[in-house]
Formats: C-alpha cells, structure tokens, sequence
C-alpha cells in the first residue's frame, strides 16, 4: 500500500491549505483515515480522522478550523485547513488502516510540511 500525499506549503496566518492523501495498493477496504501532525522537538499528534462510516474526531485545537472528508471512490482523504495559525506549523502525515485480509494494516503516507507565518 502507497500513500502519495499533497497539498503541504508557506502560508500567512488567517490563511487556508488543503492537504490530500491517495491510498493505492491491494487491500479490501479502507477503514480510518486520518492526519497527524509532528511539529519540532514535539511528539507527533492526532489532529483528525474520520471512519469509514464519515465519523469524525478532532484534536481540540483544530474543531472548528480544520475539516476532514473522504472520497472513497478515490481511495483519497483531504484536510481542509481554515484560519490557520503560527502554531499549526508541522509536518503533516496522513495514516490509513486497511483491510488486508484477513488483518487490518496502517500505513503512513510520507510527511508534508506546513508553515504559516505570523
């Protein structure tokens, strides 16, 4: 399973990014997806998923910034990225859990970084 993600860049504060992550490979299904992020000389963080049925969970610092969504038909997640701040500066990873029979596996995608700028 590969997992090419996108989307990472320098923005200004206030400003919005939309990071994506394409799933392809073998496997049965998909179960989570989701982003994680690991800003410097910090431990790597959930900031949402969502499940195969479209619930979702976010980090705390996030609700009501950021969104994410899935295209299940595209094996593709997306995190929209709204009002960003200095502080979401990270390097984002995507994680997805697929059903390769007849265990569930995760992967992650390779990181992308973001920056905003105050």
């Amino acid at each position: 399973v590969q997992l090419q993600a996108s989307g990472g860049g320098l923005v200004q504060a206030g400003g919005s990014l939309r990071l994506s992550c394409a799933a392809s490979g073998s496997f049965s299904s998909i179960n989570n997806m989701g982003w994680y992020r690991q800003a410097p000389g910090k431990q790597r963080e959930l900031v949402a998923v969502i499940r195969s049925g479209g619930s979702t969970n976010y980090a705390d610092s996030v609700k009501g910034r950021f969104t994410i969504s899935r295209d299940n038909a595209k094996n593709t997640v997306y995190l929209q990225m709204n009002s960003l701040k200095p502080e979401d500066t990270a390097v984002y990873f995507c994680n997805v859990v697929v059903f390769v029979r007849p265990e569930l596996l995760a992967y992650w995608g390779h990181g992308t970084l973001v920056t905003v700028s105050s």
